[in-house]
């Protein structure tokens, strides 16, 4: 990838690697289920910076995360994740790919440690991305070399599939899925449903993992979520103090104080115009409060904040600001 790689936007790199880390048996459990079944999960554990280094020397950057876990027969494995954010088309990843299990394999051969490569692929190119090599002599059938590697392309995956799911990385990256606009509220609905339904099994940073990087790929519109909230209100009443906590963590004060205020406007003024535009201000106002939060949350679990500008889209300067006064 070199400097071209570099060149190109990463501000979704560092969110996605940690949302890897953190729901590590969740990502294989969703995608590759079958695999999920036979690892041991309670002998994983991340390999750091320097291990990662030895193995792959100078392109060790483009190497994402390597896990060493084993499998339920008690035989060794690793387990080798790279994120491609593919805002260009590279047709040398797969030859990368092979690259880093080659020297793998060639590192810890004599223990005989199953190697399984997983590229998760998240850019928008229509064309299906390659899922190995295959090498073979010009104008004969004998096979010389066949590589594969496991693969996720997330456009290609139809939100629907995933809409029931109370697996936290589904919610994260169901937006990132394929849709079209005219489903775009429908899969909004989907995801604040889905948030409804994890909130008993994650604690606040993780929940705040999972709502931040899903509105990385979602750009909510206040009027919008206002209809949503509506409908879910009526929908299921039952849930509404818990549908207002769970909005999108750096708009949702503004828009608890927003509503009231905008509901008492309207009444005066006896429009519903009244009501959106007090919630506007209450976003406005309540915004300062709740990214104080939310870095807070944010850099509790391990995350720089360069790492935390990147995943709210905000000046690095207001991020040390706001964690300062948290």
């Amino acid at each position: 990838m070199g400097n071209r790689r570099q060149a190109q936007p990463t501000r979704h790199d560092e969110a996605f690697k940690k949302l890897l880390q953190t729901f590590f048996a969740e990502f294989m459990a969703l995608f590759f289920p079958e695999v999920h079944r036979r690892l041991d999960y309670s002998k994983a554990k991340l390999l750091m910076q320097e291990q990662l280094v030895d193995i792959v020397g100078r392109e060790s950057r483009t190497l994402d995360l390597l896990i060493e876990a084993q499998l339920l027969e008690a035989r060794e494995v690793f387990v080798l994740l790279h994120y491609e954010p593919q805002f260009y088309r590279d047709n040398l990843f797969k030859e990368r790919m092979f690259i880093y299990f080659s020297r793998l394999f060639e590192k810890y051969r004599v223990t005989h440690k199953q190697i399984i490569p997983v590229a998760i692929f998240a850019g928008d190119s229509p064309v299906a991305e390659p899922d190995g090599i295959d090498m073979g002599l010009p104008g004969s059938e004998e096979e010389i070399l066949r590589f594969r590697y496991l693969k996720v392309e997330l456009k290609k995956r139809n939100w629907r599939e995933f809409a029931q799911s109370d697996n936290p990385v589904a919610a994260a990256l169901l937006a990132r899925m394929g849709y079209n606009r005219r489903e775009r509220r429908e899969l909004r609905f989907a995801y604040l449903r889905m948030l409804l339904r994890i909130k008993d099994k994650l604690d606040p940073a993780r929940m705040s993992l999972v709502m931040a990087i899903a509105d990385l790929y979602f750009d909510p519109k206040p009027d919008e979520d206002y209809d949503i909230l509506q409908e879910m209100r009526e929908t299921i009443p039952e849930e509404e103090a818990l549908i207002m906590e769970l909005m999108p963590a750096w708009k949702r004060w503004g828009y608890e104080e927003g509503m009231e205020k905008g509901i008492e406007q309207g009444i005066e003024q006896g429009i519903e115009k009244g009501i959106v535009q007090g919630m506007e201000k209450g976003m406005e106002r309540g915004a300062e409060a709740e990214r104080r939060a939310v870095v807070r949350k944010l850099a509790s679990k391990g995350l720089e904040a360069e790492a935390i500008a990147e995943i709210l889209d905000l000046p690095l300067a207001e991020v040390k600001r706001l964690y300062a006064t948290s």
